[in-house]
């Protein structure tokens, strides 16, 4: 189900970037990836596009320093994953520094679920007495919260990035790149990136008001650590802006710029963030970050996102770190029995999968969803108990398959089986009656049966070819790290024929290769897989500078092999 392929790219282009400076194999890279011009590069702070591209975002600015000039008191309303804790803690750091009066909630998952529903509005108003609620990574689909907080003399400002519904909710200002008739070109933000582009314009108000002149105006620089964070961890495509932004935050925090409860994050991870990846961000911090959400409560999270005292920041990420290795185990359990409920499934006679069990946890769900959906490549759906006869799912899809628009379908056409869900291509969630649940995984099954063909359901590891050899060193890879990789912008993922010298299975999970090609030896590793390969392999690789002993050499991440 699974095969490799390389990426076509337009020599042409690669060669005009190559005239443009770049290096010989980056600009094959991007060219293959879409970039036609080395500006596109640009990662410095003027490289991003103006605020006032954003439909409404001068209305917003206006509003919030009118209501700062007023001491009105805002609350932040934040969402339980690692973008809502970023940017729920950049609109604190940010607005405190910009004269106003902000506190915020953040709802417990299991209790309030997703949103500003009127369930949060009241609870909002009876332990934070807000003039103005502020939503960050939500609201956008809030139409019954907006209303219930209008009722009650609330004054709502949205901002979000999330795809909206049929309706918009009737707040005050509604920022939000995807809204109808927005024209801003970087529809890719996340929740975080919407809030400091928000920040961006209300300074700029400010300064126009004479509150701030461009010596005295509080530097949104030093909040770019966290902008970076949420947006990695969101997996929103890093489009020009968004690797700008990722730049930026990544620059500061190897320069050791950061949040005391970044650094904190980094030594809870064991790593150094002076050497500061995207991959730490994804796979490191956001995970932890996550856990909080996931198990106990996000306030937690945010804590250390917003404190300025070390001790405390580190306190914190210990338990954060506590906290994720317990989400681990939880889900290690719940994979073992979606694999049992799994046993006789046959992705060649299925194209999505549903699946449910009253004993999992509801915070785990998504993760377990995303190991499924690797495994057998298939749009997945995991439920768990949501309490009062129903259950909860979150999915995650495969290219070529919108998820929220496929739930769309089935709620059309069964209107009395979802109460509720929400999302956008790639990842949703969902709500549905416990006795539906049979009724759902059909109603699913018959949507994707109807718009994925075989070539959708085969798995494409994309590479950029074959590496020369001169470039299989440890400066390469160090260049290479220089770069902002990530969703939408893909890591380079190289791909040879070589010949299997040697290998022998690590710890019975990890199979550990010598290769060879013209002649030179090549350390390998493939993690998570134990099958043999054959004397002759085509690989699909990384590369990987791996210290042992304090030297350094080159090795291969295998993602794939098949016979060559």
């Amino acid at each position: 189900m699974t095969r490799i392929a390389t990426r076509p790219y337009p020599f042409r282009t690669a060669e005009m970037l190559r005239q443009q400076g770049v290096h010989p194999v980056l600009a094959r890279l991007y060219a293959a990836r879409g970039l036609s011009d080395a500006r596109e590069l640009a990662s410095e702070l003027t490289a991003l596009i103006a605020p006032s591209g954003m439909l409404q975002i001068d209305a917003a600015a206006s509003y919030l320093a009118d209501a700062i000039g007023a001491r009105k008191k805002l609350v932040i309303v934040a969402d339980y994953d690692c973008d809502g804790a970023t940017a729920c803690a950049v609109a604190l750091r940010g607005l405190r520094a910009l004269g106003a009066r902000v506190d915020f909630i953040v709802p417990n998952r299991f209790e309030y679920g997703y949103g500003l529903t009127p369930e949060i509005v009241e609870l909002t108003v009876r332990e934070k007495q807000p003039d103005v609620i502020v939503t960050v990574d939500n609201g956008i689909a809030s139409v019954d919260g907006v209303a219930e907080a209008q009722r009650r003399g609330i004054d709502v400002v949205v901002t979000d990035h999330h795809l909206p519904g049929d309706h918009l909710p009737d707040a005050r200002v509604i920022v939000n790149p995807n809204q109808p008739n927005c024209g801003f070109p970087s529809k890719n933000l996340a929740g975080v990136g919407v809030m400091f582009y928000v920040l961006l314009a209300l300074r700029a108000e400010l300064r126009r008001r004479g509150v701030f002149d461009a010596q005295t105006q509080p530097k949104l620089d030093a909040l770019l650590d966290l902008v970076a964070l949420g947006t990695v961890a969101d997996v929103v495509k890093l489009d020009a802006n968004n690797r700008v932004l990722v730049a930026q935050g990544l620059k500061r925090m190897r320069a050791g710029k950061m949040q005391p409860g970044v650094a904190a994050l980094f030594r809870a991870a064991g790593r150094e963030a002076r050497n500061a990846t995207p991959f730490d961000l994804g796979f490191a911090l956001g995970p932890r970050l996550n856990a909080a959400g996931r198990l106990a409560d996000m306030s937690l999270g945010i804590e250390c996102l917003t404190t300025d005292d070390e001790g405390r920041a580190w306190a914190i990420a210990q338990q954060l770190d506590a906290i994720n290795r317990e989400r681990r185990d939880i889900e290690a359990d719940m994979q073992d029995t979606a694999l049992l409920l799994l046993d006789a499934f046959d992705p060649r006679d299925k194209t999505t999968i549903a699946v449910y069990d009253d004993s999992w946890h509801q915070g785990v769900i998504g993760i377990v969803a995303s190991r499924l959906k690797d495994k057998f490549y298939r749009p997945t759906i995991t439920f768990a108990p949501g309490g009062e006869g129903l259950i909860k799912g979150s999915g995650r899809s495969i290219a070529g398959f919108h998820l929220r628009d496929a739930l769309d379908l089935v709620s059309k056409q069964a209107p009395s089986m979802i109460t509720k869900f929400g999302g956008h291509a790639m990842a949703a969630g969902l709500t549905v009656r416990a006795e539906a649940f049979e009724g759902f995984a059909a109603a699913f099954e018959a949507v994707g049966r109807a718009s994925l063909d075989d070539a959708q359901l085969e798995r494409v590891i994309e590479t950029d070819g074959a590496l020369e050899e001169a470039y299989y060193t440890t400066q390469f890879i160090e260049l290479l790290g220089t770069q902002v990789w990530g969703q939408g912008f893909a890591p380079p993922l190289f791909c040879d024929e070589f010949r299997v010298v040697n290998q022998k299975i690590l710890k019975d999970k990890h199979l550990k290769l010598l290769l060879e090609k013209d002649g030179r030896r090549y350390d390998a590793i493939w993690f998570g897989h134990v099958d043999s390969l054959p004397e002759r392999a085509r690989v699909a690789f990384r590369l990987d500078a791996n210290e042992y002993n304090g030297v350094t050499r080159v090795q291969l991440l295998v993602e794939h092999a098949e016979p060559a």
